[in-house]
């Protein structure tokens, strides 16, 4: 009995501190990823894109500190706190999604401009297949707020999903032939190895539930698949005539 009681408070102190270091990854790469495709071109001042899509990195890298901030709250005890904001997460994650939306849109239009339209609304399969997901581990996450073990994990499995454009900056960084963004864009197929990447995020939870637990949590059971089918189907999608007829319409409406 006094070694349950002692180890207690050690194994809630230790499941604190995983979900702080995950967010602290989460963070890292969020603004490492984009360092050498959107920071340091800002810095120099040699990225030219349109006004929604600073915007857009604002909101995302917001979101990024609140769910830090969120998580440190929830460990040190805060759980009134960390309900309170949570309102604000609600109405922060709602102007990400939006911003995604517009952002695509003006990425569109700017790249018909240039010639590669078409290019452009397949691309386009790559964040905008992958947010009917984001909305529904994100709603799920919120119908489950008074059921922490659900919900924080649904949260890890919500960063792990938004984390593959980072991670693809790095791989255009390190991969990308010299001149290749002048060409336009790349075929959608190329998500899938950063998206498989982000997914090793999930496999660490995973594999920290299976040891702690005895199993793997049914949020990570389901999830990793989920997430892995997610970015594979996006590539078929992307090469259908109904997707490309849907980008006319979705250009055309809200551009």
């Amino acid at each position: 009995m006094e070694t349950a009681i002692a180890s207690g408070p050690v194994a809630t102190a230790s499941r604190h501190t995983f979900y702080v270091a995950m967010a602290a990854v989460f963070l890292a790469i969020a603004f490492g990823g984009f360092t050498p495709t959107y920071w340091r071109p800002v810095l120099s001042g040699t990225f030219h894109r349109p006004a929604i899509v600073h915007i857009h990195g604002f909101v995302l890298f917001s979101w990024c500190l609140f769910y830090f901030a969120q998580t440190l709250l929830a460990a040190r005890g805060r759980t009134p706190d960390h309900r309170t904001w949570g309102l604000a997460g609600i109405a922060l994650f709602s102007v990400m999604i939006c911003t995604i939306l517009a952002s695509q849109v003006a990425v569109l239009n700017l790249y018909t401009q240039l010639g590669y339209g078409d290019a452009a609304k397949r691309f386009a399969a790559v964040s905008l297949t992958a947010l009917p997901l984001f909305i529904a581990v994100f709603v799920l996450a919120i119908v489950m707020v008074r059921r922490p073990e659900v919900h924080k994990r649904l949260m890890v499995l919500l960063m792990t999903l938004l984390m593959q454009p980072a991670i693809a900056r790095v791989f255009v960084a390190l991969l990308a032939p010299p001149g290749a963004a002048a060409e336009g864009l790349p075929p959608p197929f190329v998500a899938i190895p950063p998206g498989l990447v982000a997914d090793l995020l999930l496999v660490v939870a995973l594999v920290r539930d299976w040891r702690a637990r005895g199993r793997p949590h049914p949020v990570y059971a389901y999830g990793l698949p989920l997430a892995i089918l997610n970015q594979v189907a996006m590539v078929p999608i992307a090469a259908s005539a109904t997707w490309m007829t849907l980008m006319d319409g979705y250009a055309k409406l809200f551009g």
